[in-house]
């Protein structure tokens, strides 16, 4: 139970928008890879279910002018809903081909297809490219929103005229990160043309922000909030968020496993699985770096961290959760048991800038002080080693409810 002297807001987990019908829950995948063995892999995870969708970036199969991707029979023998993406910043020219691939692809596979497709993205970051952020940072080429709302149209016009226009509902929107939303020149065209906008949401990569894990809620809520504010009636959906597992620490933003799985609980598991589609980034990405990749390979169903939205670490099951605006210090201690009874671990901290982290741990990697029910042992060490721990902390305000955690 919390102290009495213990000051708590909330908020409404109702403010977040809730997606009529289906709702999408995936992650993303590149061109050239093994689709069938991936989306299986994708809906097999250890310690979740109902990862069945799948974010892609062209409809054209790697090594091929215009052929379809083979990622299409690989989600019809899988049942894996599909984001189609159409690449948009290499011109007119490579656009027909993507449309060419579209158009081949629902002639080729028809109402089975049609069945699975949750959206086509027009285009992906093009905007961010090219702005002057996206060139200060030397990205690839990008685009303008006149030729975006043209490729957007032209997409339109194939899902109408093909197979007699099985595939005219087809919602089709673009995605892009929050600050080309926000205030990208002429971005109202574009959002006045789509059916839905795409969010590219990370808080790592935002150094100058204060981006510590314990932000990483709070800036991807204000990333959000600030797409909804301009989107209207257009849904937002998010089509890329995540926290690195490995590479170097970018301004305040530390990759590890423990730190990218409070992202996944803090934000996937609290915020979006099951109420906002959701396309995470991502099940592997090995060998790059910064590796976001939840799996060290896309055979692998067990992932670097624990998946669960429950069990050892689960949310309140009411409509509120503790709010990071809340001004908090406070000790607390939360004991849990290995299978034997045994004290295993143990671990004191120290408070830098009203940050607690662990020090002088026993068996455990140091990571951002959030106060867990443990049951299973440390974040990072899995499902199979269990680990008792007593542990004195001092808290700033955590956005995770506190079981079986005494204040004192």
């Amino acid at each position: 139970m919390l102290s009495s002297t213990v000051v708590v807001s909330f908020i409404s987990l109702s403010l977040l928008p809730f997606t009529l019908g289906a709702v999408y829950k995936g992650f993303n995948y590149g061109a050239g890879i093994d689709f069938n063995t991936s989306f299986t892999t994708a809906q097999s995870l250890a310690g979740t279910s109902g990862f069945n969708s799948a974010r892609l970036y062209t409809m054209i199969e790697n090594g091929t002018v215009n052929s379809p991707t083979s990622a299409i029979p690989a989600a019809i023998a899988t049942n894996t809903s599909l984001l189609f993406g159409l690449y948009c910043s290499a011109g007119q020219a490579a656009f027909s081909n993507e449309t060419i691939a579209l158009t081949a692809a629902i002639v080729a596979y028809g109402q089975p297809l049609v069945d699975l497709i949750a959206g086509i993205s027009v285009g992906s970051e093009d905007l961010y490219r090219s702005s002057p952020v996206g060139i200060q940072n030397k990205s690839p080429p990008g685009d303008t929103v006149v030729n975006l709302t043209s490729y957007i149209k032209q997409t339109r016009k194939v899902l109408q005229t093909t197979s007699n226009g099985i595939a005219a509902s087809i919602p089709v929107g673009h995605v892009d990160t929050w600050q080309i939303w926000q205030s990208y020149p002429n971005i109202s065209a574009l959002i006045s043309s789509v059916d839905f906008i795409g969010l590219d949401a990370y808080p790592y990569w935002q150094k100058n922000d204060t981006n510590t894990p314990d932000n990483g809620r709070t800036l991807f809520d204000q990333a959000y909030k600030a797409t909804l504010a301009v989107a209207g009636s257009v849904p937002v959906w998010i089509t890329e968020t995540g926290w690195p597992t490995s590479g170097d620490t970018f301004g305040d933003a530390v990759p590890s496993p423990s730190n990218a799985q409070r992202y996944w609980y803090e934000v996937g598991c609290a915020e979006l699985f099951g109420k906002v589609n959701t396309w995470w980034y991502t099940l592997s990405d090995a060998p790059q770096i910064p590796g976001f990749g939840i799996t060290d390979s896309i055979r692998n169903t067990t992932a670097m961290f624990d998946l669960s939205c429950s069990a050892n670490h689960t949310l309140s099951n009411s409509t509120s959760v503790m709010s990071r605006t809340t001004t908090i210090m406070t000790t607390w201690t939360t004991t849990t048991t290995s299978v034997n009874g045994a004290v295993t671990g143990s671990a004191t901290t120290t408070t830098t800038n009203g940050a607690s982290r662990f020090t002088d741990v026993t068996d455990l990697e140091t990571f951002p002080s959030i106060v867990l029910d443990w049951s299973t042992g440390p974040m990072d060490r899995g499902a199979d080693s269990t680990t008792s721990i007593t542990t004195t902390v001092v808290v700033m305000p955590s956005p995770l409810a506190r079981r079986n955690i005494r204040a004192v």
